[in-house]
């Protein structure tokens, strides 16, 4: 993967997510919730839609290259209209409907990959959660005792994937390193086991008032 490729492939696949899914699924099931899956992303409800790599796959089976076609054509293509989910968030991708979809393979892949390091590290802190890919910031996280926890796909902040602890209180102390918590490079972190020990770490510090 072309580190150029990131930011590219990172804000198509949150147009994805947003336009051509969440805000349909909303606009038809009334939830913008989005989940990781095998290869990337879905749906939880209908429309069954679902991103493997850099294509898109519908409940029908049709598969869809995330590539030379405008976010609005893909939405048509995939049986939906194209469109954020209205007004419940003032963050987002920035795309329009009418800008071409343009996703790197190799990024995607990557992509894919620290979303299902995000799911398993997330399960294995809290088995009775269920973690939740967010349209409007593109993270995938759950929230427990009052505390994020997730991965994110990368934003201004820090370009690329990166594993972060959120408390709705601010703390103070080296492990944090960010405004809204802590946060680290999942290419610094590493696989799975590696992201678990960062969040325990971030739980522990986060209830830690001594």
């Amino acid at each position: 993967m072309r580190i150029e490729d990131l930011p590219r492939t990172r804000r198509a696949l949150h147009g994805v997510a947003e336009l051509v899914m969440a805000g349909p699924q909303y606009r038809l099931s009334g939830t913008i919730r989005l989940r990781a899956a095998s290869g990337g992303f879905a749906t939880i409800t209908a429309p069954d839609l679902r991103v493997d790599g850099d294509t898109l796959v519908t409940g029908t089976g049709l598969v869809l290259p995330l590539r030379g076609v405008t976010f609005a054509a893909l939405a048509e293509a995939a049986g939906v209209r194209a469109g954020a989910p209205p007004g419940l968030y003032r963050d987002g991708s920035g795309v329009q409907s009418d800008e071409v979809v343009d996703v790197d393979p190799a990024a995607a892949e990557y992509i894919a990959d620290c979303l299902a390091i995000g799911e398993t590290a997330l399960r294995h802190l809290d088995p009775e959660l269920t973690p939740v890919l967010w349209p409007e910031h593109f993270d995938l996280g759950i929230s427990s005792d009052e505390v994020n926890y997730g991965v994110s796909l990368g934003n201004s902040e820090i370009e690329e994937p990166y594993a972060y602890v959120g408390p709705w209180q601010s703390r103070e102390g080296s492990f944090w390193n960010m405004t809204f918590g802590a946060a680290r490079p999942i290419s610094e972190l590493g696989g799975a086991d590696a992201v678990t020990a960062f969040l325990e770490e971030g739980r522990r510090q986060a209830h830690d008032r001594d």
